[in-house]
């Protein structure tokens, strides 16, 4: 396996294994994780929106903020693709490459993309 393999294999999408074993692992653990993670996906959505808009209209100071807090919201799921992803869209602007922030805005949106729909469907299945 080659070390960009390993380093994907490492880095999750989403998990909230480590938090609910933290909890307790119990049936009240998965209700409070089920709310969390439906909070932390709406606050991501509303962050990335305004990330979205601030790219758009190049004020970049607000799409850094709003980075930072997807950073924070999202990554609460144990989403260590996404909160790179927005890292370097953050960096990126923060170190003025901004023919980098549109592109990198993209793979923040797939991997939100990516961690909404595995938050969706673990919430299916803790609601059995």
């Amino acid at each position: 396996m080659s070390e960009s393999e390993t380093r994907s294999a490492a880095e999750t999408v989403f998990t909230v294994d480590a938090l609910l074993k933290y909890m307790g692992n119990d049936q009240k653990a998965i209700t409070v994780v089920a709310k969390i993670v439906t909070d932390a996906l709406a606050t991501g959505e509303q962050l990335l929106a305004v990330a979205e808009r601030g790219v758009a209209a190049g004020q970049y100071a607000e799409a850094a903020h709003a980075f930072h807090g997807l950073r924070g919201s999202v990554g609460t799921l144990g989403a260590k693709r996404f909160v790179g992803a927005a890292l370097a869209a953050e960096l990126a602007i923060v170190d003025q490459r901004e023919d980098d922030v549109a592109p990198l805005l993209a793979v923040v949106e797939h991997e939100f993309g990516l961690v909404a729909e595995q938050a969706a469907a673990w919430l299916t299945r803790s609601a059995r």
